[in-house]
């Protein structure tokens, strides 16, 4: 079916009594009725772009009136080089009386003159993809079709709009936000210190729509397998890292970008995807706020609707035995030797809208997919899709992934004495540290959306314990594994709490101790801070101070420790975070107390300003300014501005920025999206990462004259 006929046809008159067609027509400019009824006006795309489950119109012109008596013609869809009928590749569509939901048909709803108007109703179940349209008429000497002509292809894809549809979403304003939304708000930072920057997601900006494809095709997905939203967020989640098949993103924790663009730089996944789709090679670098970007572009261009969810106090337990021991020596400091899990401070991933025709009723709707590489899944790095409601309830038997999701929001944090004669004493256990708190960007807004409860029900309750129960009877969480016993608890209280940071500056840390018994304690306190990534893995002790203090009964006293700004400023890694370790002993009893807190330093911002008219095709002049707040030369400095529909993402270096010196940078753009808009900055350089700008702009429609 991709070829025309090539047989010579009779050299007579009459033979061009037979119908052939002369040009087709696919209305698919953005204010045409199948690009606005579609909801794919927004896509920067010339070709006819529509959703499944959904008719579309299309009209033929002949090279004579159409007699429905005596002719006969269809239109047919084609993907992939061997298309076959059974595999949904090849697709005839036949002319027919009345349209069936459901199932693929053409029905003519007017001819004047030649020209012929069809209503096109495809199948909510195709597959997603770019087709190639034939039209075949059936003529005396065999079926004649059309040449293969690259301005009649159309793409197909999801369709949360059709209730027949995998991907189906009720609400209106969720469509709004998880499919239509090309700007994001990605959460990170710490617990204590929740910051949040825009990302932006650009799934309708020119190039996105074939690059998202392209994902599909390098990963030699199955055609077949296109239709289904669980393959192909599967397939997505494995593709969106480099690692095991040269996906989009090379993942880097170490602090070392020397050989490409550092994590935090990047404002978006228009020039990831582009770059990956025209260099054929892996992106470097991402960090997991990086993938989820990029992998929500991918599920929302192809009309899957997605969100970036932030996890704090993320688990990542290697054995997915939701336990992370934390070991400690006999004077209370860490044994990194022995302490191989970590908690990361936040880690971001995604979810994904859909039904689990292959799950029980019930575990439909969001769907946990993860494409940070961190655990191998069926011989590949990927996650998910694992059914949120599933996590909640314990059921970590279902495909895919449950128990690893299950333990980055449930583990417990187990404090462990390992003895020098080889015994181990469980000193505490903290059921509530980690899946602190889950969120994600509010519907229509900018806030953050607390979604805790739609992974966990709250600590202590019934429900918690028994769903923790259940992931036990499925062999996911093992019972403490500790030789010993849990100590009774002390007649000591310690927390302790860190100023607010600002880089650059000098700040306190203060511990407090509580007696809360009649006697008197003489306690032997130790304190280190070290620059982590957010990843919880230490890379440098910059600060370690040992004090005694003594406590009168039922009495409590405060220690204050100053930490410098020469400290720490020299190790300072890519999102300038701090972890503080605290552990105490006292004296008397041999009892060890530990606590540990984390805090991200307050950052420089930068300043965005727009001069002129904001308004669709007119002139805007877009200013952006940093000033250096060290006292130290900022070197290699990048500044990166984007904003879709506003204006391409660029960028611009700087080779050094003096100590209070400010630098200012100018362009001209001409905005092509009115609504509300947002323009994005961010600067990197050798020594200072993740500062960022934004502002907000609405954006006014062409005045027509």
């Amino acid at each position: 079916p991709t070829s025309p006929l090539n047989r010579v046809l009779p050299n007579r008159p009459s033979c061009f009594n037979y119908l052939h067609v002369t040009t087709v027509h696919l209305f698919k400019e953005p204010w045409d009725t199948n690009k606005v009824d579609h909801h794919t006006d927004k896509y920067n795309n010339n070709k006819l772009i529509v959703r499944r489950g959904q008719s579309f119109y299309i009209q033929i012109e002949f090279n004579r009136p159409y007699n429905p008596r005596k002719d006969f013609f269809r239109v047919e869809y084609v993907i992939g080089r061997y298309p076959q009928e059974n595999k949904g590749t090849y697709i005839p569509v036949p002319v027919v009386r009345e349209l069936r939901s459901g199932k693929w048909g053409a029905k003519v709803i007017s001819t004047e003159d030649r020209s012929v108007r069809l209503s096109i109703q495809s199948s909510p179940e195709c597959i997603v993809g770019k087709f190639r349209m034939y039209i075949a008429v059936w003529t005396p000497y065999g079926i004649l079709r059309t040449s293969r002509n690259p301005e009649t292809d159309t793409y197909i894809l999801f369709n949360p709009w059709c209730e027949e549809d995998a991907v189906y979403l009720e609400d209106e304003r969720e469509r709004e936000e998880y499919v239509l939304n090309d700007i994001g708000v990605i959460f990170y930072g710490d617990f204590n210190n929740i910051k949040s920057r825009s990302w932006s997601y650009g799934q309708f900006e020119d190039g996105i729509l074939d690059a998202c494809l392209h994902l599909m095709d390098k990963a030699q997905m199955d055609l077949s397998g296109r239709g289904n939203p669980i393959k192909v967020s599967r397939v997505g989640s494995a593709m969106v890292n480099s690692k095991d098949d040269e996906g989009v993103l090379v993942g880097s924790w170490d602090n070392v970008y020397a050989y490409g663009v550092p994590p935090s730089a990047w404002t978006g996944s228009i020039d990831i995807l582009l770059e990956y789709q025209s260099s054929q090679n892996p992106v470097r670098y991402g960090q997991c706020w990086v993938f989820a970007g990029v992998f929500n572009t991918f599920l929302r261009c192809l009309g899957i609707p997605a969100r970036v969810v932030t996890n704090y106090f993320s688990a990542h337990d290697n054995d997915a035995n939701l336990q992370m021991d934390i070991f400690l020596q006999e004077d209370g400091n860490v044994n990194s030797k022995l302490t191989k899990d970590s908690v990361w401070n936040y880690h971001c991933w995604n979810e994904a809208w859909m039904t689990r025709p292959d799950l029980p009723v019930g575990f439909g709707g969001w769907q946990a997919v993860d494409s940070t590489p961190q655990e191998n899944s069926d011989g590949m790095y990927r996650c998910g899709p694992a059914s949120v409601q599933a996590i909640k309830h314990g059921h970590v038997c279902f495909q895919f992934d449950a128990p690893f999701v299950f333990a980055e929001v449930n583990s417990d944090l187990v404090y462990i004495t390992a003895k020098k004669d080889g015994t181990h004493v469980v000193e505490a256990v903290d059921t509530t540290h980690v899946g602190k708190l889950i969120v994600t960007k509010q519907i229509g807004g900018d806030g953050m959306n607390d979604i805790t409860d739609n992974y966990k029900f709250p600590e202590g309750q019934k429900e918690e314990r028994l769903a923790l129960e259940t992931a036990l009877m499925y062999g996911v969480k093992k019972p403490l594994n500790t030789e010993g016993i849990v100590k009774q608890r002390s007649d000591v209280d310690m927390d302790f709490v860190v100023e607010n940071a600002v880089l650059g500056k000098d700040f306190k840390v203060t511990i407090t101790f509580q007696n809360n018994s009649p006697k008197a304690y003489t306690i032997s306190a130790y304190l280190s801070g070290n620059i982590t990534f957010y990843t919880g893995v230490s890379k440098e002790e910059f600060k370690n101070e040992t004090f005694e203090v003594a406590l009168d009964p039922l009495s409590f006293k405060k220690e204050e420790v100053l930490v410098r700004a020469s400290e720490y400023m020299g190790q300072l890694l890519e999102q300038a975070s701090l972890h503080f370790f605290v552990t105490a002993r006292v004296n008397e009893t041999g009892d060890i107390l530990a606590k540990q807190k984390s805090t991200v330093l307050t950052i420089p911002t930068i300043t965005i300003k727009v001069r002129g008219a904001q308004m669709v095709g007119s002139d805007m002049v877009v200013t952006v300014e940093f000033t250096n707040p060290l006292k130290e030369s900022l070197k290699n400095v990048w500044i990166r501005l984007e904003g879709p529909g506003v204006i391409k993402p660029m960028r611009k270096m700087f080779r050094e920025i003096r100590p209070n010196s400010t630098v200012q940078w100018e362009e001209v753009c001409r905005p092509w999206v009115s609504g509300l808009r947002k323009l994005m900055a961010s600067m990197t350089s050798d020594s200072l990462r993740h500062v960022y700008g934004e502002l907000d702009l609405q954006i006014q429609r062409q005045r027509t004259v």
